[in-house]
């Protein structure tokens, strides 16, 4: 971590040992003059694994209304196919005891599915709401750090004008 506790003091009120890891890291990028805003879609989705992904195309995927209402077709298809169609020889007939148990073991397996996808994307708020922390501080920094700059301007331009003013006043004490 740089060394500059008066700014560290200035700006956190508190001493540099009490830092957190984030507060360190967002002042040391502050003093290096680096970027610290990155992209937290490609952050978030390059440590993805290959299940994480799938999970959140299925929850994707199950709750759109293209799925609803293809599913919505397959159970009207599927009762007039055994309601009516079929009416003597159907393959599932009333009361569908068949479609029952189809029907529970999809909703068995998406809905783990769907909580799975469900904890990423609070694990990925999360995430995000650290890498705002962080712009927000940094930006914080850099406009403390820039107060300081036009202070520090303006206290020089008011010495510069104090000598000028008392060097006038003498100027006029000598001539009259």
């Amino acid at each position: 971590m740089p060394n500059f506790p008066h700014l560290i003091q200035s700006h956190f009120d508190k001493p540099p040992e009490d830092l957190g890891a984030i507060e360190k890291r967002v002042l040391k990028r502050a003093h290096e003059r680096k970027v610290i805003s990155t992209d937290v879609n490609a952050a978030f989705s390059a440590n993805a694994s290959l299940g994480e992904r799938v999970a959140d195309s299925i929850a994707r995927i199950g709750g759109s209304w293209s799925f609803i209402i293809s599913f919505l077709t397959f159970l009207v298809a599927w009762t007039a196919l055994n309601t009516f169609i079929l009416a003597s020889g159907a393959f599932d007939p009333y009361p569908f005891i068949f479609l029952n148990l189809i029907l529970s073991m999809i909703a068995a397996i998406q809905a783990p599915i769907i909580m799975m996808s469900q904890n990423r994307q609070a694990e990925r708020d999360r995430f995000e709401a650290a890498k705002d922390y962080e712009v927000n501080l940094k930006a914080e920094l850099e406009v403390l750090s820039l107060h300081q700059k036009i202070d520090i301007q303006v206290i020089n331009e008011l010495s510069s004008l104090r000598e000028d003013v008392s060097r006038l006043t003498k100027l006029l004490q000598a001539r009259g």
